[in-house]
């Protein structure tokens, strides 16, 4: 997410005398120490690296304008808010400070009350998410075994160009590509295990067409934009119903129109009915048909 918010950054200032620079984890500390030297305009970064960057006093913060936290539900969340408490400790009064994220829980509302100076909120109410363009399916499996079976049938019926599956646990996301892998279908998979570069050859890969099929834990969930993206499928139902809309929300994006695939059992059903109530959304039963009412 901080090399596409860069990229964005670098495009939108190109014909300007803004600089800018990126420092996240997973690459040569030195070569961020580098660009941090020219001072540049904006920093975009990971909050690990940009934390170890103001220790070791290579960021300076007293003349820092604004200071914004993307995705800060997650980013104020129990494994990053330590790290986001103590970069706030070099951040001065003055800074303006903006949070951003399509779903804000209630408890992360009255955290931010902690550290902000009242601020303005521009809340959307969960009930008016944007779903819409996006049709949302589900198919009830019965049996957590015959996913794989109902997954290839699915690509077998529907001509996809390129679809993210995402997968609960990384042992069945392991299992899952090994096996698509064998049966010979053009996969990748990515999670937080991998490396930076890693990450980032995939990704390549996926936009480039290569990989069609991108298997996914919750680490792609959010902020990830591929254009030619118009079909994901929830292996498994997420954990937390705010994830939800994170993932659906990778397809359908600009006008587009999407396609949202959920895989449940009997044991699932209740889980769906929540989600459709907490978003106020429909996802109905998926059709035979399935091909001649979707393209994608």
């Amino acid at each position: 997410l901080a090399d596409q918010t860069f990229k964005v950054i670098t495009e939108l200032s190109s014909y300007t005398k803004i600089t800018s620079c990126k420092v996240v984890g997973g690459t040569r500390v030195h070569d961020g120490i580098q660009d941090l030297r020219k001072i540049p305009h904006v920093i975009v970064g990971t909050p690990g690296r940009i934390l170890d960057m103001l220790l070791k006093k290579h960021i300076f913060t007293e003349h820092i304008k604004t200071f914004v936290i993307d995705e800060a539900d997650e980013m104020l969340s129990q494994g990053f808010q330590e790290m986001i408490h103590n970069i706030f400790n070099y951040i001065p009064k003055k800074t303006q400070v903006g949070l951003f994220s399509a779903t804000f829980p209630d408890e992360l509302l009255e955290l931010s009350k902690q550290f902000m100076n009242e601020p303005e909120q521009i809340l959307v109410k969960k009930e008016v998410l944007t779903l819409e363009g996006i049709s949302q399916y589900y198919i009830n499996v019965k049996n957590h075994t015959w996913k794989y079976d109902v997954l290839t049938d699915i690509y077998n019926t529907i001509n996809i160009t390129q679809c993210i599956i995402y997968i609960n646990a990384k042992n069945r996301l392991n299992d899952i590509y090994h096996q698509l892998n064998k049966d010979e279908f053009p996969v990748g998979m990515i999670h937080g295990s991998l490396m930076t570069h890693e990450r980032e050859e995939i990704m390549n890969k996926f936009r480039q067409g290569e990989i069609r099929i991108l298997l996914s834990t919750d680490l792609l969930s959010r902020g990830i934009d591929i254009q030619q993206l118009s079909l994901v499928i929830n292996y498994d139902l997420p954990i937390q119903k705010e994830t939800y809309i994170h993932r659906i929300g990778r397809s359908g994006r600009y006008g587009r129109k999407g396609v949202a695939i959920n895989f449940v059992t009997d044991r699932d059903l209740d889980e769906l009915q929540t989600i459709q109530s907490f978003y106020n959304t429909k996802i109905e039963e998926m059709p035979q048909n399935i091909a001649d009412i979707i393209s994608v």
